[in-house]
């Protein structure tokens, strides 16, 4: 191997010399470097003296195996594909509910559900603070009345659904739960995901409610009652995607969602839950942007990295050391101008997410920069997940970009730059990654980070030095005659008049005593989840539950950050 080494080196010097060197003195093209969106220099050309540092068996290896570099999954997608999901849900639950189900008709594998403000704030549509965002970013849920027409139809057994949620997640849950109850599904048939990341919400979505303490409180609370209730469901969805539309680079989000993660797994270990037990139901969601192979070894790493942390936290599973994602299409990158040009982004983006072995993809609808995606949209969007699952070939080899001299550099580059940040954050918080997030979050770190990384792109786009196709560059006089999704200005008035009746017909003494035994948790540090469910099968409000916890815990404003 060493005289083979030194005959590479030899002829990489040889063709700089008299290949590269002659060519770029007369190349037209003008740049001083290439990087990728990270900022990481790119070399013109990669070999195995690049490379040389790896090791095959301990960093690579095969897929289904330690350290699940080239998948989980032996088979991977020869086995079985990944989910499809599309991000489905406006106007009242009735209206969901069809998109749903001509969703399920034409392919569709899994559902994904897409609440209004008002719901992500644990807010009743009846609400002041309500009134004109009923139903339109997504579906409106005041009680378990609503999810009964929500899933009318739709067997538990049959689907699993994601609830794109977090200050709410847990009564979420419970109404899902309850809703398998009342279908007569096993919990240990039912299957979804909650989003439940409360520490991504305080570096960059914003939707916050409680402070950052008792948010992870009742993060854990729903770990434990999960655990026991629902084993197949998986209790939080640890989020770089939010951390990334927010405008943070690749290796911030890489970074940021890992330090997250073991934050939680380190706040359920402190509460004495067995860690292979929690570990099944923990899984990722992440962003997928237009610097195709960036993207793909950053799923790469975050799957290499998870392995290591867990094992290291003591998980002697193997199947605890999975990491299971899910994958979006960055919203982000989609513009009003020129729309149909965002089919190709998107399609581009999937791509990298399979290649990166997602296990659950989301492809966003081409005219979502003006509006929710219309019925033609959507179709769209699941075709292309379609076209590269049955038409492509990429989904008949596992790993394919698996020892691509690019691939394997830039995957060992972005873990080495993620393993800085997350050092960072731990020495914050005194060797306590808990501790450190909260500090992050208390002193503006995440924020500071992200919005100089968003500040940097903005620029270079501006300046012209990153080229948006349609925007700064290739631009065309255009008449948009694309049909857009409108939100019926009656959903508001329906929805109202659907939360009174629940609350006129409901047993009004039982919901005050959920709601105090709710309260009575809060109190004396108990698991509320227990209480939650009571609640919620009492048809309790979102806006009870959480104005209760609000009573307890008090309400968060975020930090002026400079």
């Amino acid at each position: 191997m060493g005289e083979l080494t030194e005959r590479i080196r030899e002829k990489r010097r040889e063709w700089e010399q008299e290949c590269l060197e002659p060519w770029l003195a007369k190349s037209e093209r003008e740049v001083e470097k290439f990087e990728t969106l990270s900022g990481i220099e790119i070399a013109n050309v990669y070999d195995p003296l690049d490379i040389e540092h790896i090791d095959f068996l301990r960093d690579i290896g095969y897929p289904g195996e330690f350290p699940f570099t080239r998948g989980v999954y032996p088979t991977m997608y020869r086995g079985r594909l990944w989910t499809m999901r599309l991000f489905s849900g406006f106007g009242t639950a009735e209206d969901t509910n069809r998109r749903w189900k001509m969703l399920l008709e034409e392919g569709e594998t899994g559902l994904s559900t897409a609440f209004d403000f008002p719901t992500l704030m644990g807010l009743d549509s009846d609400d002041p603070l309500a009134d004109g965002e009923v139903g339109k970013c997504g579906v409106a849920v005041d009680t378990l009345k609503d999810f009964e027409i929500l899933f009318d139809g739709i067997p538990l057994d049959k689907v699993s659904t994601s609830f794109t949620i977090n200050p709410p997640a847990g009564i979420i849950l419970a109404m899902y739960t309850a809703i398998g109850d009342m279908q007569g599904v096993p919990r240990d048939k039912i299957r979804g995901t909650i989003q439940n990341d409360m520490f991504k919400e305080f570096h960059a979505q914003n939707t916050i409610v409680l402070p950052p303490e008792p948010s992870l409180k009742i993060i854990v609370d729903i770990f434990e009652w999960g655990i026991k209730n629902v084993p197949k469901f998986n209790l939080i969805s640890i989020s770089g995607y939010h951390i990334r539309e927010a405008g943070s680079t690749a290796v911030q989000e890489l970074a940021f969602t890992i330090a997250d993660g073991m934050a939680y797994v380190e706040a359920a270990i402190e509460r004495g839950i067995d860690i292979d037990k929690l570990a099944p139901q923990l899984s990722f969601f992440f962003n997928s942007h237009n610097d195709f192979f960036e993207e793909i070894a950053k799923f790469r790493a975050a799957r290499r990295m998870w392995a290591k942390i867990m094992k290291d936290y003591g998980a002697k599973d193997p199947r605890s050391w999975w990491m299971k994602f899910h994958v979006q299409t960055a919203g982000c990158t989609l513009t009003a101008q020129q729309p149909l040009n965002n089919i190709v982004r998107v399609t581009i983006q999937a791509l990298a997410a399979v290649l990166g072995g997602c296990q659950s993809l989301h492809t966003n609808s081409f005219d979502e920069a003006w509006a929710l995606p219309s019925e033609e949209a959507v179709r769209v969007a699941l075709r292309t997940q379609q076209i590269i699952a049955y038409e492509s070939g990429v989904a008949n080899v596992v790993d394919p970009l698996g020892g691509s001299y690019y691939v394997e550099w830039l995957t060992d580059k972005m873990e080495r730059l993620a393993w800085q940040y997350i050092e960072k954050i731990r020495e914050m918080g005194n060797g306590s990654m808990v501790k450190g997030v909260l500090k992050g979050i208390e002193n503006g770190f995440f924020v500071r980070e992200i919005s100089d990384s968003a500040a940097r792109y903005q620029r270079e786009i501006e300046e012209g030095k990153r080229i948006i196709v349609g925007v700064n560059k290739f631009r065309i006089e255009e008449d948009l005659r694309i049909p857009l999704l409108k939100v019926d200005p009656e959903v508001q008035r329906r929805q109202i008049e659907r939360l009174r009746k629940v609350k006129a017909e409901r047993d009004n003494k039982a919901v005050k005593e959920n709601l105090e035994w709710i309260r009575s948790c809060c109190e004396n540090n108990e698991n509320v989840m227990p209480a939650v469910f009571e609640a919620v099968k009492s048809y309790a409000t979102i806006g009870e539950i959480m104005g209760t916890f609000k009573q307890v815990y008090g309400t968060y404003r975020k930090p002026i950050i400079i």
